[in-house]
């Protein structure tokens, strides 16, 4: 899928209202924990910085409900001005008299963020007069959110409405690239899946499965297909409206001549809670009081073995409950073998997958890792992104 981009119009000593998405990581102390999603963000304000135009950058932070400090993009506004070497003025409002005042004695190359974009009620709902309100700051509308794009918002969607629009350059590399898995996949292509729920990735596997030649399911939702088979699970976590889904796929990918390879051995505890007991058991071995909350070393050798060919791999979803220190291990040997499989190529999807990539310091393992979250999840299903769409309008 080609959109057009800052590379084809005008934006030098231009007015360019900008939308990324530095909804960044916290701790309790609001300090921010990482700042990838602001680094991705400087190709394209750099790009634009050069040419001499005027920024105005938009954002959300969180859900917030009413106008808390903790959602507040001051922070956000001082890790700019570090990364950048340029002070960026970050406004305490989202739009009105101080905003507009603000922009109109704007100098060439002056950044001005303004203030989480949720902050105003109207935000969410698309509203027309918002929109326009926000268009009104600038004179070309850049939508490089690639991640907020699944989203009908008046800072995604709405100012296209008012303002020529194009593609920063992290939109733009997204698309590309998760455009090569629906498009023109290298094989064999496979699937490590993960992840809790099967209602949320049924989607993904539908579309991809007649491109795909092998899938690996880990993760919660690997007990719902284990289910469909008629095999016991104790207390693991399963989707009972989703076990007739689950035959259904394996009926299907049984028909294409597709293989899915499901865990044989487990972690399993007592609670996810408060876990007392720690065992490693066969699945024919489940115990009825127990909960899967990792795959096994039997599985994860045997996925490894499956891997090992691919010459496109995507990973969507961790294989257990990775941010508890005992259930961490299927992901992160998994996700690690990754990176030294030769001549393939990797690509991570959804939020939990990069949170977890992250978290166990495998930046440099994968080929490429979408910052889309819920966005790559629905583009990866084959959906028109709102935001993308008006890229193309």
């Amino acid at each position: 899928m080609a959109v057009k981009t800052i590379r084809d119009v005008q934006v030098s000593h231009r007015r360019v209202l900008i939308r990324e998405d530095f909804n960044v990581p916290v701790d309790a102390n609001g300090d921010i924990t990482s700042d990838s999603r602001i680094i991705n963000a400087m190709p394209t304000i750099k790009y634009i910085l050069d040419r001499d135009a005027k920024i105005i950058l938009m954002s959300h932070f969180g859900r917030p409900t009413a106008q808390e400090d903790k959602y507040r993009l001051d922070k956000v506004g001082e890790r700019l001005s570090e990364v950048l070497k340029v002070k960026v003025r970050k406004m305490d409002q989202v739009v009105g008299e101080e905003v507009t005042e603000a922009v109109s004695q704007m100098q060439h190359k002056e950044i001005v963020l303004l203030e989480n974009v949720r902050f105003d009620k109207r935000e969410t709902k698309n509203d027309p007069v918002f929109s326009r309100e926000l268009a009104l700051l600038g004179e070309l509308f850049v939508n490089d959110a690639f991640s907020a794009s699944h989203r009908e918002h008046s800072s995604v969607c709405g100012v296209a409405d008012f303002l020529p629009t194009c593609a920063g350059f992290q939109m733009e590399k997204e698309i590309q690239e998760l455009s090569k898995v629906l498009d023109n996949p290298v094989h064999p292509f496979i699937l490590l899946q993960g992840g809790a729920k099967v209602s949320t990735k049924i989607g993904i596997i539908r579309k991809l499965l007649p491109k795909l030649d092998k899938i690996c399911i880990g993760g919660g939702m690997a007990f719902t297909f284990l289910k469909a088979l008629g095999h016991n699970v104790g207390k693991s976590f399963t989707e009972e409206d989703c076990v007739e889904l689950a035959k259904e796929i394996l009926e299907e990918a049984k028909k294409l001549g597709k293989e899915i390879v499901l865990p044989t051995d487990f972690i399993i505890t007592d609670s996810l809670e408060h876990p007392q007991q720690r065992q490693v058991i066969n699945l024919a071995q489940f115990p009825d009081n127990m909960i899967g909350a990792d795959i096994g070393p039997v599985s994860i050798e045997t996925f490894k073995r499956t891997l090992i060919y691919g010459k496109m791999i995507l990973c969507n979803g961790p294989m257990g409950v990775f941010e508890m220190p005992g259930f961490k291990t299927g992901t992160l040997d998994l996700y690690r073998f990754l990176g030294d499989i030769r001549d393939s190529y990797e690509i991570a999807a959804g939020g939990d997958t990069s949170a977890a990539i992250e978290q166990f310091g495998l930046m440099n393992k994968f080929t490429y890792i979408s910052s889309g979250g819920g966005a790559t999840l629905e583009f990866l299903e084959g959906k028109i992104l709102p935001g993308i769409a008006k890229l193309n309008a």
